[in-house]
């Protein structure tokens, strides 16, 4: 029986210091039938430098900067694996990663997630995995709990690796999504076959203070991108249900959690700039409580406590408010006490 191929294609832009890693971890795989393909976004530092120390090693494109969805584009066209994993430049793969993929994998799947360790800018583990908490990641018909709670249990990109029928199916990715490329391919490709889930972490995703999306401070300008491009996002799902014929409730919107969570510490922090002009904290603070309590997997107990967030980021003064969002957003910037707590809290069963 002939394995299946596999492409690992490393989108990079400006992570020089952090490429070389990306790079050997995939180079290292124990599964042998592998290609790496490594896409420069018109980096500017010396991540070229970087890349032509590794030959034949690897299939190099050097292009012009159009962003993430132009250098996953062009990544795609020109690998040949069935089974794609794309890789950002400042993550890397366990080395066993590709191997417990494959074991995983059949004909129907669209997707498998898997776990990814979080470290620090110089590799040392923080302490958790992405995503937190005990929930376990989605699995099956993933596209019946996108119409019914709005998102799903997933990781980042670099948690993924994509079947290639699938990926045929929503390539090349539109211009507008040239900065959520992920949150994209997330949405659509459940749609497109069952998803399968790995509960070990098989790679590191890396928390260090140029990663666009990592939190390592609080900052409005980061929840309230998450809140364009929550909404880009919701509008995708709903296009895509739409196209095939599938009902969106109308109360969809109000069902994810984390959505309400974004919505709120945007509007808290900068009100001015608030991307939902409509949003008021009483309202968005009683949606939270309602998707809590009505919608959410959680215990009496989580339930309780994160009531308790809302009230708190909501009605207490702005430095009150910003520390309790830290501590949701940032498990390495808590206090031990509400590290704790936290941990208490997470070994609960949801």
């Amino acid at each position: 029986m002939k394995i299946p191929h596999v492409s690992i294609i490393i989108s990079n832009y400006n992570y020089a210091h952090f490429l070389h890693k990306a790079i050997d971890s995939s180079l290292s795989q124990s599964y042998p039938n592998i290609e790496v393909v490594v896409v420069d976004d018109g980096s500017t530092d010396n991540s070229r430098e970087v890349i032509s120390k590794y030959g034949c090693q690897i299939i190099s494109v050097l292009q012009e900067n159009g962003k993430q969805a132009a250098a996953l584009n062009k990544g795609f066209e020109i690998s040949q694996g069935f089974i794609v994993i794309f890789l950002d430049a400042d993550d890397y793969l366990f080395p066993t990663a590709v191997e417990r993929i494959v074991e995983s994998w059949n004909p129907e799947i669209s997707k498998i997630h898997y776990r990814l360790e979080v470290v620090d800018a110089e590799e040392n583990p923080l302490g958790f995995s992405y995503p937190q908490g005990q929930k376990p990641l989605a699995s099956g018909q993933v596209w019946k709990t996108l119409l019914r709670e709005g998102s799903y249990q997933r990781t980042p990109m670099s948690g993924n690796a994509l079947s290639r029928n699938a990926l045929n199916k929503v390539f090349p990715i539109p211009d507008k999504y040239k900065l959520t490329a992920d949150d994209y391919l997330c949405i659509l490709l459940p749609f497109y076959g069952k998803v399968a889930a790995i509960e070990d972490p098989l790679g590191a995703y890396r928390i260090h203070g140029s990663n666009q999306w990592a939190l390592t401070t609080v900052t409005v300008d980061r929840f309230r991108r998450f809140v364009q491009h929550d909404l880009q996002n919701y509008d995708l799902l709903v296009s895509k249900a739409k196209e095939l014929g599938h009902e969106v409730l109308e109360d969809l919107d109000q069902r994810s959690i984390g959505r309400i969570w974004s919505r709120i510490i945007s509007l808290k922090l900068d009100p001015g700039n608030h991307p939902v002009k409509t949003d008021t904290v009483l309202n968005l603070t009683y949606q939270g409580i309602r998707s809590l309590w009505k919608y959410s997997p959680f215990t009496v107990m989580k339930r309780i406590v994160y009531t308790l967030w809302f009230l708190w980021v909501g009605f207490l003064p702005l430095p009150l408010a910003k520390l309790a969002i830290t501590w949701l957003y940032a498990p390495h910037m808590r206090p031990s006490v509400i590290s704790k707590i936290a941990k208490r809290l997470k070994a609960l069963p949801i």
